[in-house]
């Protein structure tokens, strides 16, 4: 079995405030999870604003340094004590997905060249090289090349960047993705085309996903695995369908009766009255 995700004794603590009254906040409390898997899995992250899991996604991708304990990753210790990967070796393990797809590009340059310089520079290939990973990994999320060459984010909308975004972090072939809050941007509409892609990606193209959100629904849907944070502690976690039909922590549970629901008696005199 391999390591996909694996956190021991995680936190991480912001010191706010002067010497005289300053405070600490734990952003990351104890956190443990550990996911081993033969295939490549969906890992949801679930939680209200405040909760902790995008210091935990910070954490994972580098962008935050933990107070104590470590984080591995495919069996690479990638954050905290004993962190192995140089950065860009890292880089070609983890990538990430952020939850505004028009910040993840400027605006003042033609997004195929973030692309293209996510294959050069990261992935070390030459122009030729680049230019046919590009293409592959637009067409895999369902994108021409010759419909996004040259043009910048205002001629996109949120669904069709944030699918490009997806295309240039596959471009380094990671073994996980951490997607954080990525389609809580988009209209809800082209929602599930994200969502959708994700599942298609793990199954067929072998990658593993962290998807932070607080959308149970998308999450039950999505994930093999999920992990319920409050208040920077992990609070339950296990096999997705476990967790959602069987909780055992009482914040899960109001998480989940959170979820708006349709209660309706579809009767056969209005049944009869419609048709």
């Amino acid at each position: 079995m391999t390591v996909i995700l694996k956190t021991e004794g995680l936190n991480k603590v912001y010191r706010l405030g002067g010497f005289a009254q300053s405070r600490q906040i734990h952003a990351l409390n104890d956190v443990n999870i550990t996911v081993e898997s033969d295939k490549p899995v969906v890992i949801a992250i679930v939680g209200e604003s405040g909760s902790g899991k995008t210091t935990l996604a910070k954490t994972l991708l580098r962008l935050e340094t933990p107070t104590s304990g470590r984080a591995i990753v495919y069996d690479k210790v990638v954050a905290g004590s004993g962190a192995t990967p140089s950065r860009k070796d890292f880089l070609g393990l983890v990538q990430p997905i952020f939850q505004n797809p028009f910040e993840a590009f400027s605006r003042y340059r033609p997004v195929d060249a973030y692309l293209n310089e996510t294959a050069r520079r990261v992935a070390g290939m030459d122009n030729d090289q680049a230019e046919v990973a590009v293409a592959e990994a637009l067409t895999s999320v369902g994108l021409n090349y010759g419909d996004i060459r040259g043009k910048y984010t205002g001629q996109f909308s949120g669904g069709e960047l944030q699918r490009i975004s997806v295309a240039r972090a596959l471009i380094p072939q990671p073994k996980l993705i951490v997607a954080d809050e990525p389609v809580s941007m988009i209209d809800a509409s082209r929602r599930m085309i994200i969502i959708n892609l994700f599942k298609k990606l793990r199954d067929e193209a072998g990658r593993s996903f962290l998807y932070i959100t607080h959308d149970l629904a998308t999450a039950y849907y999505i994930s093999d695995f999920v992990a319920v944070m409050n208040k920077g502690q992990v609070v339950e976690f296990g096999p997705a369908r476990q967790v959602m039909s069987d909780p055992q922590h009482a914040y899960t549970r109001l998480l989940l009766d959170s979820i708006p629901t349709i209660r309706h008696r579809w009767r056969p005199r209005a049944a009869a009255a419609l048709g």
